[in-house]
């Protein structure tokens, strides 16, 4: 049987075309947690935040959130909060071995449930998601930025839900909006409590800005965050214009992730050497294989989300797949 290390060296290696900023000076805060700063307007308005760093090697989100930082935003109305999470994680990457920080103790996107942050478990993430969580809690309008381990174009995760999916039609970027459930095996900052709430005005968006260390996920990052912020309400664009370098799409494609694909062995491989957003026509077309078992395409048509290995183990996630949606939201519903 295969160890992950053996895996992982059999993999495409992907240059780091970015600096990782120093995040030192960003400690200090006044929000009474580090790491996590808020600006009020004083005026009536939405509590809007961005968040990077749910995993410490995702660089492109620490990038987005340092440069919005350094611009000391002043906002028209609400508050907008500006975060980095798994700062331990972040602290600790090895350019020399750049899978190992996406978290120490557990994957900190995966314990945003009651039962999790309420519980006795400990961990170096749960403690951190524990201390952040009050601030999250008054949060209306999340924004968490994430990257991904293989090289793909950029994904917009809006959740199951009606409001989710609106959301991501406003905000107009990127052009692959993802219909998804999260994971079986936690729940993300994205669903937490009234973001994945249907009664609920609150509302999270979760964007994959392209492959960790990139020069184009960086530029995904900061444009993104600077087009939820404008959409919010809380920020003239105009003061951020010189983030905005992505094209916006003429048309949004909304894929419907119907199922998890979930490893039982080490001896998990794919049949094709999969990034993401690859369409396979007919079903019953084998993907992948898990030792003894294949995995095929359930219907025609069927699009792979996400495929990776690097962190291979029985339990954990290793694709999803999923339809595509044929209809389109009006991108001028307005969100308060």
């Amino acid at each position: 049987m295969k160890t992950l290390e053996q895996i992982r060296a059999g993999l495409p290696a992907y240059p780091i075309e970015v600096m990782f900023p120093d995040i030192s000076r960003w400690q200090h805060s006044n929000t009474g947690v580090d790491y996590i700063h808020s600006f009020d307007s004083g005026i009536a308005g939405p509590h809007v935040m961005v968040m990077a760093l749910s995993h410490g090697n995702e660089v492109s989100g620490a990038i987005a959130v340092d440069a919005l930082l350094r611009t000391k935003l002043k906002p028209l109305k609400g508050r907008v909060t500006l975060g980095f999470s798994n700062v331990e994680a972040y602290r600790r990457f090895d350019k020399n071995n750049v899978d190992a920080t996406r978290f120490i103790d557990e994957d900190m996107n995966r314990v945003w449930s009651e039962s999790r942050l309420g519980g006795k478990d400990d961990s170096l993430e749960l403690r951190r998601a524990r201390e952040i969580r009050p601030i999250i809690d008054s949060v209306d309008y999340l924004l968490d930025i994430h990257s991904m381990h293989e090289e793909s174009p950029p994904l917009m995760m809006c959740g199951p839900l009606d409001k989710g999916m609106r959301f991501a039609a406003q905000l107009g970027v990127p052009a692959h909006v993802i219909v998804d459930a999260g994971h079986p095996n936690g729940k993300r900052m994205r669903d937490y409590g009234g973001f994945g709430d249907i009664s609920s005005p609150k509302n999270a968006l979760l964007v994959e800005t392209g492959q960790h260390f990139s020069a184009r996920s960086r530029d995904v990052a900061l444009d993104t965050a600077c087009r939820f912020l404008a959409t919010t309400g809380v920020v003239d664009i105009m003061n951020l214009s010189h983030f905005l370098t992505q094209a916006y799409p003429v048309k949004q494609h909304l894929l419907h992730v119907t199922q998890p694909v979930v490893a039982h062995t080490m001896n998990f491989e794919f049949a094709k050497d999969f990034r993401g957003l690859e369409l396979i026509e007919q079903a019953g077309t084998v993907i992948a294989t898990d030792g003894d078992l294949e995995i095929v395409t359930p219907y025609d048509h069927c699009v792979v989300v996400q495929p990776s290995l690097r962190h291979l183990g029985p339990g954990v996630t290793v694709m999803r797949l999923a339809k595509i949606l044929d209809f389109q939201f009006d991108r001028d519903i307005k969100t308060s």
